[in-house]
């Protein structure tokens, strides 16, 4: 009966790894045949993979875990997805009905494990709870878009019904189309008129309203800076873009929104409140109530889609013809992509490669419809800064919950939703030496994802955030093997490159291989990379380590930082 929903409900894939509670499932959706069973080597890679899939295709995906220790390692790939706002069904197996509360064999209480993870987490503990049950799960992970748990013992699976429930015509709901009212939008147009300098911020959920988007900057002659979420769909061929804020942003980006009278908040929910202006007028507007505020001194927020208060909005604003905070923002962006592409060079022999250089040529060398998936850490800074997107290249990465990790597991839920397509696995190497076993399942289900590892023998962005704070490091070094080599074993194709001449070569070997394959990057440890915003305690804490280095004999450090950033 679950197996039928599911597949009713438009699932085609359940990642998650076999086990004796799971039994039933497992049996069903052999016996179903139209679901497939993506056999992964650890649960958080499933449920980082269903949450890859979600990405891309907009439908519910499927994880699930055995009783105990098999579903806790859901845990955290599914605050991911819950975080991303995907929408994913995980199935929490738990130990027999009967001796729940009695200390059981891998006893845990995964109703309330899974609450701080999932808009729904229910347990089913009889076949006529069952229907409604799985209904409520799948219309909630789809229209709230996150995640819902059903918690199912082993026995309780295996239970006969006296019949199928009939089909639910009303399984899936369509999107509501909301908006603010007539009264706010003629209160916010009257503040947008009145406002000399309007910057815009736009994130994830300008996705859908590109055109509308582009319209309204026009009319306000405002520049738009966009949040990492909406960098694949703001940034490309947008005029009035002038790229990212943040610790991993443009300077542009952090002027204009610095220098506007007005900051107009569009789907976004950037975190990083010393970016915010300080004497702006601040208005936000966000399908979600709890996000207005919660980041900045708001003056006004609206509920409302994006597109759809935009459409409104359009008609009630009296366009703007001053374009000098615009031309002046546009000319500071530049000016910082000037210099951002001029850091991203490779030149033969001068080794370590720049990490930058490996991304802008990864970049220029992947297929026009690509889906990037990237780690947190230094990864994130090169992917937000270098890879060029077009309108049909996808970038997924772990934005809000901020996993190591997460990119192989998402590529893999790419790969297996579009195994035709070119996905590519942008990876650190703490974030994939982490859940490296799951190398063994793109062999096992011939999965051809790419996967690019910076070797720089480091956790490079806690590293970098030591030295800002003046502070040694300590436990971020990584010994690490020879990837390619590792890869190999497993049955990969792969490369590995020191030589930046190298490159290219190596990178089109990689990318136009039919089935798996791992480019080993070796890349320079100390690359500094600078927020637009340096704070006072940085520039003394960078000091504060030089110094701390050199009486600590670490002078080798502080030598190898300046080598790195001045021989380009």
């Amino acid at each position: 009966m679950i197996v039928a929903m599911l597949h009713r409900a438009g699932v085609k894939r359940i990642y998650g790894i076999a086990g004796d509670s799971l039994n039933a499932v497992t049996e069903a959706v052999r016996k179903h045949g139209e679901i497939e069973w993506v056999h992964v080597r650890n649960e958080e890679v499933g449920a980082f993979a269903a949450g890859g899939e979600a990405h891309l295709t907009g439908s519910l995906v499927v994880c699930a875990g055995s009783c105990g220790p098999g579903n806790l390692h859901l845990v955290n790939g599914l605050y991911d997805c819950h975080r991303s706002r995907v929408p994913v069904l995980a199935i929490a197996a738990q130990i027999p009905s009967a001796e729940i509360g009695r200390g059981y064999f891998q006893e845990t209480r995964p109703e309330q494990l899974f609450r701080e993870c999932s808009y729904y987490c229910e347990m089913i503990s009889t076949s006529k709870q069952l229907p409604g049950v799985v209904e409520t799960a799948i219309r909630v992970a789809i229209a709230k878009r996150g995640v819902s748990v059903l918690v199912l013992p082993g026995d309780v699976a295996g239970m006969a019904v006296d019949e199928m429930a009939a089909p639910s015509p009303a399984l899936i709901l369509a999107d509501p189309l909301v908006r603010p009212g007539d009264t706010e939008l003629v209160r916010l147009a009257g503040l947008l008129d009145a406002a000399g300098r309007v910057t815009m911020l736009c994130g994830r959920g300008c996705a859908d309203a590109r055109p509308e988007m582009l319209q309204l900057a026009e009319v306000l002659k405002a520049p738009i800076v966009h949040a990492l979420g909406g960098k694949e769909s703001v940034e490309w061929d947008n005029p009035y873009d002038v790229g990212m804020t943040g610790f991993i942003g443009f300077s542009s980006g952090y002027q204009a929104m610095n220098d506007c009278d007005m900051l107009l908040m569009l789907g976004t929910d950037f975190p990083y409140r010393q970016f915010y202006p300080n004497k702006a007028t601040i208005a936000q507007v966000d399908l979600r109530p709890e996000n207005l505020g919660r980041r900045c001194r708001l003056d006004f927020g609206l509920i409302g889609d994006v597109r759809a208060t935009i459409e409104a909005l359009l008609p009630r604003l009296e366009p703007k013809r001053d374009r000098t905070h615009l031309d002046r923002s546009l000319a500071r962006y530049r000016e910082a992509r000037k210099g951002l592409d001029d850091l991203a060079v490779g030149r033969a022999g001068r080794k370590p490669m720049h990490p930058q250089f490996v991304a802008k040529t990864l970049s220029d060398m992947a297929s026009d419809d690509a889906v990037f998936t990237f780690d947190v850490g230094t990864t994130t800074i090169w992917a937000a800064r270098y890879f060029k997107m077009n309108g049909k290249r996808r970038l997924i990465g772990s934005l809000n919950h901020g996993s190591m990790a997460n990119a192989l597991p998402q590529a893999i839920g790419a790969q297996a939703a579009y195994p035709d397509r070119q996905i590519i696995s942008f990876s650190g190497d703490g974030g994939f030496a982490m859940l490296m076993g799951d190398l063994l399942t793109l062999t096992q289900k011939k999965l051809p994802v790419k996967i690019v590892v910076l070797n720089n023998g480091t956790l490079g962005f806690v590293e970098l955030e030591m030295k800002a704070a003046g502070m040694l490091d300590v436990g971020v070094a990584l010994e690490n093997p020879d990837f390619a080599a590792v890869a190999t074993a497993a049955g990969i194709f792969a490369r590995r490159v020191e030589d930046p001449a190298d490159l290219p070569g190596a990178l089109a070997a990689v990318l136009t291989h039919p089935g798996p394959a791992l480019l080993d990057a070796v890349t320079a440890r100390h690359e500094l990379s600078l927020p637009p915003k340096i704070e006072i305690g940085q520039i003394a804490g960078f000091g504060l380590w030089t110094a701390k280095a050199v009486l600590n004999g670490q002078g080798n450090e502080v030598v190898e930082l300046a080598r790195t950033a001045l021989l380009r």
